[in-house]
């Protein structure tokens, strides 16, 4: 990833002091975080974490949010009750702690989301959006998973796929500027690869001067000269996921 000696400069940002208006429910194997509209709907958006796991506050903001916008969202637990890595952690063991939690490797447990939002909630149309370690996921599910309509990846990291183009669903891929973690020429080299390879609508999009994680981890309040580019980022989340569900 950026380098040898830390592998994820995983900055956690600002984290939210934010408790969340959903609720955590068992889901199959797994827990997950629901949050519902007011008004009934048959659209839902599954929410997936970063590596910093499933109960992250700024997570389920960000899930909240797009309840707000008419969606059921569902953040579940997919590293499967195994830990999510902390801030305070050793980055020398990141590369053996994330060999156990791989985000090509959640196909089960989103089978079973799946079913619980068709089953329990009445949902017909499904989008998926994944931040940094999620947003490498949602590229894997917008490869291979027929049951989902869209997807939005932001600041998905690239390496874990990036031999893979042929898109099922049209998917819309957020990156900042500025992020170590994933670097501009990663960017415009899956740019070419997706104009080559893809059947479907997809969008690239570089925020200037932003770094990794500003669309969830920071917040505008106290982040004046990024507040733009995160309500810019989180809007254009919104109006995707619009359009295709």
């Amino acid at each position: 990833m950026a380098n040898e000696s830390r592998p994820c400069p995983c900055d956690i940002g600002d984290r939210f002091d934010y408790g969340g208006r959903g609720q955590e429910v068992q889901v199959g194997h797994i827990k997950a975080y629901v949050c519902k509209p007011p008004a009934s709907t048959d659209k839902a958006v599954i929410v997936i974490h970063d590596i910093f796991g499933w109960q992250l506050p700024n997570t389920r903001y960000i899930a909240d949010m797009l309840t707000t916008n008419g969606y059921i969202a569902i953040c579940p637990d997919f590293f499967v009750g195994q830990e999510a890595w902390k801030p305070s952690n050793d980055w020398a063991s990141f590369d053996d702690w994330l060999k156990t939690r791989e985000a090509g490797k959640i196909d089960k447990e989103v089978d079973v989301v799946l079913k619980y939002l068709k089953d329990q909630c009445g949902v017909k149309k499904i989008g998926v959006i994944g931040f940094c370690w999620g947003g490498a996921a949602v590229q894997h599910l917008m490869l291979k998973n027929p049951h989902l309509k869209t997807g939005v990846s932001l600041y998905g990291v690239i390496s874990h796929f990036e031999d893979k183009h042929s898109l099922l669903h049209p998917t819309f891929f957020i990156f900042g500027e500025k992020d170590d973690i994933i670097p501009l020429e990663q960017v415009t080299l899956l740019e070419q690869k997706l104009k080559q390879n893809c059947k479907v609508d997809f969008e690239v999009k570089i925020y200037p001067g932003q770094t990794h994680g500003f669309v969830h981890r920071k917040r505008e309040d106290i982040n004046p000269q990024d507040k733009p580019y995160i309500e810019e980022g989180r809007r254009d989340m919104i109006n995707w996921l619009n359009k295709y569900l």
